[in-house]
């Protein structure tokens, strides 16, 4: 039912919430209570100076009973929705569902955006505390000082007769694994610290050029202008501390500019609008290889896209988020990505409609298609890249014969009997 034929509803809800009957508010307002079970019902439009009247008895603004709950509160209603798996006709009730009951609508919205947010840190810390080569470092470090220390320990506390010189070194020793102990636990805090904090997330330098483009909108407009070059954008990028991000963001920056020259994001937009987001239509529109017309969406802000390019052994080296598609910081991503059956078919586009599991069953269209990079060489093997654009699916319903499930990483994977599993997940029991 459209929202503004809701009106009949809130006006229902709101004498109820005020502890009015319904005979006592048509007495207020003078007309009949059968007429007033109309409106209250939707059977009867309503408008003009009989809903003025209802809204000052009921105490509350016109725009509260013809306009109902924001549409924010809606959008947030149906996204619980689908991700339950409901049907499309109760999905459609959630107009109606906002209008009668507010309050509750606004408990449920804010019990799936509270669940949304953990199952993020869930997976978050999981990908973290499994994966991040830092604190896989220092928390073996630690380990490695305890056990020296509970070595020496032994040593002193067992031997009776040692020589005062070799007590003296035991102590040396101890003391000096001590201080290394203290330091590492005090940078394993301060890590920790900073992971939390808002202005450093980036815990190794692939994170600082993930947030160094993040932070520019995977988008830079001296490329568009041309003349501009990698290094003299790199000046600017206060963010990319190590010598090893920065060589990074130059490989990085570098294919950005080369398709740039490829293709302005003036002529994209407009070909996307005239063909639509499809990457091998816009790539023979413009005359330009798929790849690359893939890599350029990425930048565009309508519609909004996400990309995933990885090199031949599978490994991510540029992620760029888009709606509810995880993308993993450290842990391995799931095999089932299309972005990787590219790998095995260079040149060949696959288009493949995927549901993430997860949070709910988010809906998304991909595009994959792996190249060969550099220049070929006799009897070496060639180097590929795939990329994978992500757009989030037009239609939440998709159908189940074609759709492809997918996960972000097995730990936080829900898939039951997957033939990608790696490891065992860390979800049991709906967690």
């Amino acid at each position: 039912m459209p929202r503004e034929g809701l009106t009949g509803s809130r006006i229902r809800e709101r004498r109820s919430v005020a502890g009015m009957r319904q005979a006592d508010l048509a007495r207020a307002l003078g007309i009949s209570a059968s007429y007033l079970n109309l409106i209250e019902h939707n059977r009867r439009r309503i408008g003009g100076k009989l809903l003025l009247d209802i809204a000052k008895t009921l105490g509350v603004e016109p725009t509260m009973l013809t306009e109902g709950a924001e549409a924010a509160l809606i959008a947030t209603l149906r996204e619980a929705a689908t991700g339950a798996n409901l049907p499309s006709s109760e999905i459609e009730r959630a107009d109606e569902l906002a209008g009668r009951f507010p309050g509750w609508a606004e408990v449920l919205a804010a019990s799936h955006r509270r669940i949304a947010t953990l199952e993020r840190t869930v997976e978050t810390l999981n990908d973290r505390l499994t994966h991040d080569p830092l604190l896989a470092a220092s928390v073996h470090e630690l380990l490695s000082t305890a056990a020296a220390i509970r070595s020496t320990a032994s040593i002193l506390a067992d031997e009776k007769d040692l020589e005062d010189q070799w007590r003296d070194r035991f102590h040396a020793n101890l003391n000096e694994d001590s201080r290394r102990l203290a330091d590492s636990s005090k940078s394993l805090v301060e890590y920790f610290e900073a992971g939390q904090g808002a202005e450093d997330a980036a815990s190794s330098p692939q994170d600082e050029v993930d947030a160094f483009l993040s932070e520019n909108n995977w988008f830079f407009q001296d490329f568009e202008e041309g003349g501009t070059a990698p290094e003299d954008v790199l000046k600017a990028a206060t963010g990319l501390r190590t010598q090893a991000a920065r060589e990074l963001a130059l490989a990085v920056l570098t294919r950005m500019r080369d398709d740039a020259a490829l293709v302005s994001i003036d002529a994209l937009g407009a070909a996307v609008d005239t063909t639509g987001p499809d990457p091998v239509r816009l790539a023979a529109l413009l005359d330009v290889p798929v790849a690359a017309v893939m890599r350029r969406m990425a930048s565009l802000q309508d519609p909004k896209c996400g990309l995933v390019v990885c090199d031949r052994a599978g490994s991510i080296l540029f992620r760029k988020p888009v709606g509810q598609f995880v993308i993993p910081r450290f842990a391995p991503a799931c095999v089932l990505w299309p972005l990787f059956q590219a790998l095995a078919q260079p040149g060949q586009v696959i288009r493949t409609p995927v549901v993430q599991l997860g949070r709910g069953r988010a809906a998304f269209e991909c595009f994959a298609i792996s190249e060969i990079t550099g220049h070929p060489q006799y009897n070496v093997p060639p180097l590929l890249q795939a990329s994978m654009l992500i757009l989030p699916a037009a239609s939440p319903e998709v159908p189940e014969q074609s759709v492809s499930e997918v996960g972000s990483t097995c730990r936080v994977c829900p898939r039951v009997s997957c033939p990608g599993r790696r490891e065992p997940s860390i979800l049991r029991d709906g967690l």
